[in-house]
């Protein structure tokens, strides 16, 4: 078959490879994979693999004829191996907490739901060359915890870090609320192990900080949301452990303030700055009505907040006195209005609670996971809100996320919750308003979240055709048969 996509402004998104016609999988298939990996790792009775096809936000629930979960890389190798020679595709799949639908299948394809969460131990710690070694399936907090026990820190943190594992992290490029200090999942690693799509494994498991012997191959399979290979290993980045944090709530007037005062806090306190999270006053309202055990840091009704951390390997009285000063000196200047400071550990972990809840307390909308450059954020929220309004009086965004990267989750909802429905229903629309305003402010249409199969039908939108061009060349070369992930990124 071949692939062509045209976008709806009328640019061509490039010409497609051409594969032969995927098969579903067959019994003789599924005979094969039982052998590979025992028949008790072969499910597939519909009680057993509900909670494998459906995604986390509840997008997309799909069908397949079987999960296997391999118990070593030589068992993830002989699967792709099979389902290459019988030409029916592979979803690689972690823990299953993406949220634009890469780990779940594609409908009525007859796909292999491939469950790497038995690869799940820490193979070496070195702690000397601050590096870990672990399994594709090892959950983000048991790589935290290793590190810790070990004196050092991984920063890799997200909200789904207690389900969310290794694997599917570094597949999709996770960001978080460390990326401001640590950089996104791809400044984490130093080495793979991937297994490539026609079964050969290549092993890049080096822990070297400086290795320019040609191509980073490993770049290239971060990122891919498993359409190039499966990750099946890692060497990990450690940091040293901080032995002071920091963390306060503040309000500001408007977005451009938050601007500002990053900007101010960047210059006073360098790389001490690990996390400037912005919150609209609606992100706050709809967790307190959530959480209603949780209260507001500040009184009054702000119209928006921040959320900031300073780390530290000085003593901790010494990181409260630089922070004290710097927040006095922009409440004195009006860059803030109010603040807050943690006294306690207990504290700090209760306004990362706030943060943290803002998902769940407003699930049904229009999600967007949006970055522009961060000088550009206010301009983003305004422009957007505007727009929207026009389109859709009564709308109401939900606006949070890493304002240190520039990184906003922009959810629209409505101001009367009755009205929420026929919003979603075209939310076509919305995408299109939000995506076009991001597109003029020199951003992209996912920050952190990926494509999946959510944003596949819209990249080619917002990419050039060369580019598309050379992400279809890359998938042609390594995933001739395309049977790895097919229906995703590309």
């Amino acid at each position: 078959m071949t692939e062509t996509d045209n976008n709806a402004n009328g640019r061509p998104g490039g010409q497609g490879f051409v594969t032969p016609p995927l098969r579903p999988a067959s019994p003789a298939l599924l005979d094969e994979l039982a052998r590979i990996v025992g028949a008790r790792n072969l499910l597939t009775a519909a009680d057993d693999i509900g909670a494998y096809l459906t995604d986390a936000r509840r997008q997309y629930t799909r069908t397949a004829p079987c999960v296997v979960r391999p118990g070593s890389t030589e068992e993830v190798a002989a699967i792709v191996g099979a389902c290459g020679r019988h030409k029916v595709g592979i979803v690689p799949q972690g823990g299953n907490t993406g949220l634009s639908g890469g780990s779940v299948p594609i409908e009525g394809a007859g796909q292999v739901v491939l469950s790497l969460g038995r690869l799940n131990r820490v193979l070496h710690l070195d702690p000397l060359n601050n590096t870990m070694t672990v399994q594709a399936g090892c959950i983000l907090t048991q790589i935290q915890e290793a590190a810790r026990e070990a004196g050092r820190l991984f920063p890799l943190s997200l909200a789904a870090e207690g389900s969310c594992q290794i694997g599917g992290n570094l597949s999709t490029n996770a960001g978080g609320v460390n990326v401001l200090r640590y950089g996104n999942a791809r400044e984490q690693i130093l080495g793979l192990e991937v297994v490539l799509p026609d079964g050969r494994v290549w092993e890049g498991l080096r822990g070297l900080r400086k290795d320019n012997t040609g191509y980073d191959l490993k770049q290239i399979f971060v990122g891919a949301e498993g359409t190039l290979g499966i990750i099946t290993a890692a060497v990990l980045r450690l940091r040293p452990l901080p032995s002071a944090r920091a963390t306060a709530w503040a309000a500001v007037a408007t977005p451009e303030h938050a601007v500002q005062w990053l900007q101010r806090m960047g210059a006073q306190l360098g790389d001490r700055l690990s996390a400037f999270e912005l919150i609209s006053r609606a992100c706050l309202d709809a967790v307190l009505q959530h959480r209603p055990q949780l209260r507001s840091p500040i009184e009054g009704a702000h119209a928006w907040h921040v959320l900031v951390e300073l780390v530290d390997s000085t003593a901790e009285a010494e990181l409260q006195t630089l922070a004290l000063a710097a927040f006095e000196e922009a409440l004195r200047d009006g860059l803030i209005v109010d603040i807050a400071l943690a006294s306690s550990e207990a504290q700090a972990d209760s306004l990362w609670s706030l943060r943290e809840s803002i998902p769940a307390a407003q699930f049904r909308n229009v999600k967007h996971d949006v970055s522009v450059p961060v000088s550009r954020v206010p301009e983003l929220l305004r422009d957007a809100s505007d727009a929207l309004e026009r389109a859709f009086p009564g709308v109401l965004p939900y606006a949070f996320g890493h304002l240190g990267d520039g990184n906003i989750h922009l959810n629209i909802g409505m101001r009367d919750p009755d009205r929420t429905e026929s919003l979603i229903a075209e939310k076509d629309k919305v995408n299109r308003i939000v995506f076009d305003c991001v597109d003029r402010l020199g951003g992209s249409i996912s920050a952190e979240h990926g494509i999946g199969q959510l944003r596949r039908g819209t990249i080619t939108d917002y990419k050039s055709p060369l580019e598309i061009d050379l992400m279809r060349g890359l998938k042609r070369t390594f995933d001739p048969l395309g049977i790895m992930n097919p229906g995703k990124v590309v």
